[in-house]
């Protein structure tokens, strides 16, 4: 019984993950990792029933990855696409999103643009994202 009832929710989160709306491979890849950590931390965290804090803590996981992720793709595409800083921050301000256009190279036809997120106040990621309005012609810079 316990079985079929964590099969089943494993199954749902599963097809929730894979249907979910994405303009980007980014978000996918997000909520992936933001499952696996949620998914470790709520069975480290529920001691009565450990598999129930998995499926729990998986599913927040994917979900605040996978939007974590979107929303950073979005704000790297609209710095690229306007040519100014853009900001994003949640209403609490425990999480915000930067994104500013460093320059564009015609040959490959790429904007390059940094990228950080905050959480907590603190800095989580701080990377260089390419943002491409069409296919790479070189692979190099």
């Amino acid at each position: 019984m316990i079985k079929q009832r964590f099969l089943s929710w494993i199954g749902l989160a599963a097809l929730l993950h894979l249907t979910g709306c994405a303009t980007s491979p980014y978000p996918y890849q997000g909520g992936s990792v933001g499952a696996a950590v949620g998914a470790a931390a709520g069975a480290l965290i529920d001691k009565e029933n450990r598999w129930r804090g998995a499926v729990i803590g998986g599913a927040l996981g994917s979900a605040l990855g996978a939007l974590t992720t979107e929303i950073a793709a979005r704000a790297a595409r609209e710095a690229a696409t306007g040519g100014r800083s853009v900001t994003y921050q949640s209403v609490d301000g425990w999480q915000r999103v930067e994104a500013q256009p460093l320059g564009y190279d015609a040959k490959t036809r790429c904007h390059k643009v940094h990228e950080r997120i905050w959480q907590g106040g603190r800095l989580v990621q701080d990377r260089i994202r390419e943002v491409c309005r069409g296919e790479k012609i070189e692979p190099g810079y």
